[in-house]
């Protein structure tokens, strides 16, 4: 399988191209790597390639926060400049500028 680089960054803050959610990318698979259960879950019609990249977002809509998994295809760059809410971006980022946000340094011993 031809794989090729990710349009998006750890740290941006996209929005899904058909649902009204959005949220920060804080891992990227360079292609599908969730279940073939999962992915046969997603009607036919709107099923995504599994030939590029997948994205793991800290998402949220209007009514709750989650993790999402979404095809390059799916996404497009949030341009309200503003920081997502997810509870748990503070455990994974530091500051956020406008459209990304920074990964906190990782401690390992």
């Amino acid at each position: 399988m031809d794989t090729r680089l990710a349009k998006f960054a750890i740290g941006q803050v996209v929005k899904h191209r058909i649902f009204p959610f959005r949220g920060v990318i804080f891992d990227v698979d360079p292609v599908f790597a969730n279940t073939e259960e999962w992915w046969l879950s997603i009607p036919e019609a709107v099923r995504p390639r599994k030939d590029q990249p997948f994205y793991h977002l800290l998402a949220e809509n209007e009514q709750s926060s989650y993790v999402a998994y979404v095809s390059e295809q799916n996404l497009l760059p949030d341009e309200s400049d503003q920081p997502v809410e997810h509870p748990q971006a503070a455990l994974i980022f530091n500051a956020f500028t406008p459209g990304r946000y920074q990964l906190r340094p990782r401690i390992t011993h």
